[in-house]
């Protein structure tokens, strides 16, 4: 465990929570509009489900260098992000438009941030598949949420993309391609290596559960499921002998999920 400074108190976040150790590259990555999908499908989708209400207060969870936050203020009175990341929270300070306040914390223990039943919504935007434990997730955020207030979930879809138990095959008496799955109902941890040749000690992790244990998970705080779309990739092959076969797996096999819960009490 290690300790960061967070609104005048000392916060304590778990190595495994924060995306410290690879806030340059991610910074990088994400520039000042996010990677290819979170701008086409991702942040379009979030904002879409989310609703956002003129006079609306709303918490951008783990929210990196901020790029969320920043399209949702134009929409909203007020908007705060939160991440574990010193650094990702400086360079989220760079672009923060006036209504957005950043702070360094975490996301399984940030309610106190916020006087109980008091923010109008909550988006965490593909950042729930690498935070531990989920349920602690959703316990601060049914405090904080008003009755009636909504969760947004972005994530890889969590019944095709499981951190290396699953990828694309090729079947060539049938000329299709396909998507093997080994392992979906166990949760588990798994290390991403950022950089596998310059830098495999930084590392990442990413958790994969079954979408029954977000459901059940939800339900116990008082969360119903109300919205749930499935998003395929944007891409397109135009040439090779398999793109045919590759555009066609792209629109059946969904990447991401989003989902909007209400809290109902």
């Amino acid at each position: 465990m290690r300790s960061i400074r967070g609104r005048g108190r000392k916060v304590v976040v778990g190595p495994k929570s924060s995306w410290e150790s690879v806030a340059g590259w991610y910074g990088g990555y994400m520039g000042k509009e996010g990677g290819d999908f979170q701008r086409d499908l991702i942040f379009p989708g979030a904002l879409r489900l989310l609703a956002p209400k003129k006079d609306g207060h709303y918490l951008d969870l783990a929210c990196g260098q901020g790029v969320f936050a920043k399209l949702l203020a134009p929409k909203a009175f007020k908007v705060d992000g939160l991440d574990a990341s010193p650094s990702l929270i400086d360079q989220a300070k760079r672009i923060a438009p006036k209504n957005v306040r950043f702070t360094v914390d975490d996301a399984t223990n940030f309610s106190h941030l916020f006087p109980p039943n008091s923010l109008d919504g909550i988006v965490c935007n593909l950042a729930i598949q690498n935070i531990d434990p989920l349920t602690l997730v959703f316990s601060e955020a049914a405090r904080a949420l008003k009755p009636d207030g909504v969760l947004v979930i972005t994530m890889n879809h969590p019944a095709f993309r499981q951190p290396r138990q699953s990828g694309w095959g090729w079947d060539e008496e049938r000329k299709l391609q396909y998507r093997r799955v080994d392992k979906y109902m166990t949760d588990y941890e798994m290390p991403i290596i950022a950089h596998p040749g310059s830098a495999p000690e930084e590392k990442t992790y990413s958790y994969h559960r079954p979408l029954s244990m977000y459901v059940t998970e939800l339900a116990k705080y008082g969360f119903v499921i109300e919205a749930l779309e499935e998003w395929v990739s944007n891409k397109v092959s135009d040439s090779g002998p398999k793109a045919k076969a590759e555009n066609v797996a792209r629109k059946e096999i969904p990447l991401f999920l989003g989902l909007r819960a209400r809290k109902m009490n």
